[in-house]
């Protein structure tokens, strides 16, 4: 045990090593994203198994988590801030995976590409949108770049607004009527991208806020305390 601690001191920072591989759960969470999508809209075809990928995420996170117990419980001066916030977006990097799986799901379901009609023009919008989140929340966490962050979260907001208008249009008969079946695929959907990129605005969130509040809004006397989900 003691020769497994001394080695552990000789590495670089633990903190380091989980700040990597919370890298590389992004990095796959966006090829699984990608794929996902493509498999919906595209008629992709999945190169790898989804559920492998999923499962590498979770193993992924569980690593992070055993490398920063062991930092906390070894280093002389630990980093208790960046350790909780490494704790924190693994989590949620973890969900875009499930929400990814679910899509594929949704695919897998249908006969043949899924066209959801009416709101092509807001589902494909909301996607680039979700496209241009992923390309953008790596570069922003190595280079702690609060104002990238910010333009995430603004994102993020866009999001929500074409979703939820959307959901009410979906649910009231306002659109897709005729089609109950492309109705459901088509809620599912953009609730299961909705989630995704709720889950890339909380790791953006851990740039411009403390740990105690990431997944909210930044601080500031006229807002909310709440972000929309």
């Amino acid at each position: 045990m003691w020769k497994k601690i001394f080695q552990l001191f000789k590495k670089e920072s633990l903190t380091d090593e989980a700040f990597k591989e919370a890298i590389t759960m992004l990095r796959a969470s966006q090829v699984m994203f990608n794929a996902a999508v493509a498999s919906l809209r595209k008629e992709g075809t999945l190169e790898f198994d989804i559920y492998e990928r999923d499962r590498q995420l979770n193993k992924y996170e569980r690593d992070v988590r055993r490398k920063i117990v062991t930092h906390l419980a070894i280093s002389q001066n630990p980093d208790a801030n960046h350790a909780l916030v490494l704790t924190a977006i693994v989590i949620d990097i973890e969900r875009i995976g499930d929400f990814t799986k679910n899509i594929v799901e949704l695919a897998q379901d249908l006969p043949e590409v899924f066209n959801p009609g009416e709101i092509d023009e807001d589902v494909t919008m909301i996607e680039d949108t979700l496209t241009s989140m992923f390309e953008t929340i790596i570069p922003a966490l190595e280079t702690n770049d609060a104002e990238i962050a910010r333009k995430i979260l603004a994102d993020h907001e866009s999001v929500v607004k074409l979703v939820e208008s959307n959901i009410k249009r979906l649910k009231t008969g306002g659109v897709l009527s005729g089609g109950c079946g492309v109705a459901v695929v088509a809620a599912l959907y953009i609730r299961y991208l909705k989630r995704i990129s709720a889950h890339i605005k909380n790791v953006a969130t851990s740039i411009i806020n403390p740990y105690y509040r990431i997944g909210f809004r930044e601080k500031s006397e006229d807002t909310p305390e709440e972000w929309g989900t």
